[in-house]
């Protein structure tokens, strides 16, 4: 399958100023970036990472960015108000983090790092005006919606540094076109703006054609959120952020009519493959095949197969048959982070312990009343648990017993 057919199918086209969507097939140099806004990229621009993999996959060259200069200022498009300022200190940290994600979601795949801070460290303020800045249309960047939002009535303003954000990521562009021979940049649909100053900029100072690619933000089918949250916040892909466990059942408590939408977008499966997943799903939705194997996939690509096989035993100790005397050292550990846990002792102590019962009699009510199981037992008195042991109370209160 070509590249136009493989991303149409999957759903990752959006705007392009390409004429023809099969222009993309013919293999270029092209760049995305990431600014340094935070130590970790999220499920987010995760999808905008599978749409460049998928680049990748199909000849083109990629040029990925971290936006040590643009993350100085921050992006105010979305924003309703004035972002605060990173440190140095802290935008090199995440710099450094934002790197070593792209070389584990594009292992083994060939692309080169750079940082638009090496470009405009050196940069003579008036030059950049003269030679730059010239180029670049006011009446173009007053004109865009989120510029209309912020300095019209009711609007928080906008500072200069964060209107003149557009034109320094456009210049991200110019620079890697007549440096890294980059003439297509890739983007998620918020980028559009942006991404188009940089082809304007080409167009007028170099007279030759560059192009952008956009791709859609990703909707909760459901809720009609742009996706990546979660109810405690943001979903992220360092495992220090969000924890492997969570980040697997971040996918797996996905809706059946999204779980479709993101099986094409987060994974690497084959489009036939893909569709006998939906369709054996939509058979027997109880079984929940689909968010299984979402979760699998996106899990194993962010965190490895090993890591991805460990949640899955813990999901399945919690959620399936499988007992806590299953689990090795590493595995009992990944549940220990993620569940109340105790020593050795008496039922009702360690119910109270867990947090799973107020008090002594409100643990021995629970107990009698036939809401407390041992190792997937029901208990109806009070009994010594030694460890490995995982307690239950109701459907989804934990206490492990190590």
């Amino acid at each position: 399958m070509n590249l136009s057919d493989e991303l149409t199918w999957r759903g990752f086209v959006n705007q392009t100023t390409f004429a023809n969507l099969t222009d993309i097939n013919e293999p270029r140099t092209f760049y995305w970036g990431v600014d340094p806004s935070a130590d970790s990229m999220t499920v987010g621009n995760l999808a905008a990472a599978m749409l460049v993999r998928h680049f990748i996959d199909h000849g083109h060259k990629a040029v990925l960015l971290v936006g040590g200069a643009t993350g100085m200022i921050g992006d105010p498009d979305g924003k309703k108000q004035e972002r605060e300022l990173q440190s140095v200190e802290t935008i090199a940290a995440n710099k450094a983090a934002l790197a070593k994600q792209y070389e584990t979601i594009f292992v083994g795949k060939p692309f080169e790092i750079v940082d638009n801070y090496d470009w405009f460290k050196g940069i003579n303020y008036l030059d950049f005006l003269r030679d730059i800045g010239k180029h670049a249309s006011m009446t173009q960047m007053l004109d865009r919606d989120f510029i209309k939002s912020r300095i019209g009535e009711g609007g928080e303003g906008i500072s200069y540094a964060e209107f003149s954000y557009s034109l320094i990521q456009g210049y991200d562009f110019l620079h890697l076109f007549r440096e890294k021979g980059v003439t297509l940049q890739l983007a998620g649909a918020d980028q559009w703006g942006n991404s188009v100053t940089g082809v304007q900029l080409i167009r007028r100072l170099e007279s030759k054609e560059s192009h952008v690619f956009t791709t859609p933000l990703v909707v909760n089918k459901t809720t009609g959120v742009k996706f990546g949250k979660s109810e405690a916040g943001a979903v992220w892909l360092d495992p220090n952020k969000t924890s492997p466990y969570k980040f697997y059942q971040f996918w797996l408590n996905t809706d059946d009519e999204t779980a479709e939408d993101l099986i094409k977008i987060y994974t690497l499966l084959g489009r036939e493959e893909v569709e006998g997943i939906i369709a054996a799903h939509r058979e027997n939705p109880g079984s929940r095949q689909l968010q299984s194997r979402l979760a699998h996939e996106v899990t194993s690509l962010v965190h490895g197969v090993d890591r991805a096989a460990s949640v899955e035993k813990v999901t399945s100790v919690l959620f399936g048959n499988a007992t806590v005397q299953e689990l090795n050292d590493t595995e009992l550990d990944e549940l220990a982070s993620e569940i109340p846990t105790t020593n050795t002792g008496n039922l009702i102590d360690i119910l109270v312990q867990g947090g799973q019962a107020a008090s002594n009699g409100d643990a021995r009510r629970l107990i009698e009343g036939g809401a407390v199981s041992v190792n997937g037992d029901k208990v109806s008195e009070s009994i010594d648990v030694q460890a490995p042991t995982l307690i239950k109370k109701g459907k989804n209160g934990f206490v492990l017993v190590r």
